[in-house]
């Protein structure tokens, strides 16, 4: 699933009228930007203590496989919530939420192929159509930061590095796939830390899944990315690999639907529920 493949050309990453968001922006401002069409920029280091979801939005005729697919892959898959067929809304993420205009940047897909890259779905809306809520990398990397761990592509404003891996998923029905893993460099203590932090968020992929050489997951050139952009290695760091909310878009390839939508990589739905609440401790 190449990210050059597309049909359409793709929409800039601002608009001319963008307006000025930050760590410190609400959901709720960061969503009504999108919606308005002067967000289209990626939403990494953007209302950082809301958790931000990766979206995958299908047929109803295929929700209970794809639901099946989520709870059989939690790492990679980690369901926060599902909508009704034909709606909308995802009330438990937000009240003031619309699927359909809320994410900056949206991929459409038929028969496995993307054909398109919009700001908005409402002109190709189906009343048979199924929101996923997936959670999202972004959403641990406010409790890194909190914790004085660097993030190289939230200080240089890049969208992060997304690979497609050989680790593969486990199938259900006609979805099935490689596991896509998001990479962060960190100096050795800093990746111990990190593992520590982020095994308390396993709604949003929890501690890594792999340190170290990129080649004993299938990943040919670190320097380039399958999805998001490329950041430098220093000499004393290590790539850090969490599992990766792009993964069902590998398996919608696989299952070919005749048609589907899912985010752009890295432009996300911004939820008002906050990080902390992800917390196992806080939920204790």
């Amino acid at each position: 699933m190449p990210e050059t493949a597309t049909a359409s050309p793709a929409v800039p990453i601002h608009s001319a009228a963008a307006p000025v968001l930050s760590a410190s922006s609400s959901a709720l401002d960061v969503r009504l930007a999108a919606r308005s069409g002067a967000f289209t920029g990626h939403t990494s280091g953007v209302a950082s203590a809301h958790v931000q979801v990766n979206l995958a939005i299908l047929p109803a005729a295929l929700a209970d496989d794809f639901l099946a697919f989520c709870e059989r892959n939690p790492i990679p898959c980690p369901l926060l919530a599902v909508s009704k067929p034909g709606s909308p809304a995802l009330p438990a993420l937000g009240l003031d939420l619309d699927v359909r205009s809320d994410v900056p940047r949206y991929h459409l897909w038929r028969d496995g192929e993307r054909v398109a890259e919009v700001n908005d779905l409402r002109a190709v809306w189906r009343d048979d159509l199924v929101t996923f809520a997936l959670g999202c990398s972004f959403s641990f990397e406010h409790a890194l930061l909190a914790a004085g761990i660097p993030l190289r592509h939230v200080s240089e404003g890049r969208n992060v590095a997304m690979y497609r891996t050989n680790i593969p998923t486990q199938p259900v029905g006609v979805f099935q796939g490689p596991t896509v893993v998001s990479m962060r460099p960190l100096r050795a203590a800093d990746a111990i830390r990190a593992i520590q932090i982020t095994a308390r968020t396993p709604q949003v992929h929890g501690a890594p899944i792999h340190i170290g050489d990129p080649a004993l997951i299938g990943i040919a050139d670190i320097h380039q990315p399958d999805y998001g952009e490329a950041v430098d290695i220093h000499a004393d760091e290590l790539p850090v690999f969490w599992a990766c909310g792009v993964t069902p878009q590998a398996a919608i390839v696989a299952a070919r639907p005749e048609f589907c939508i899912t985010h752009a990589p890295g432009y996300m739905l911004v939820t008002d529920k906050l990080n902390s609440d992800l917390l196992l401790d806080a939920q204790a």
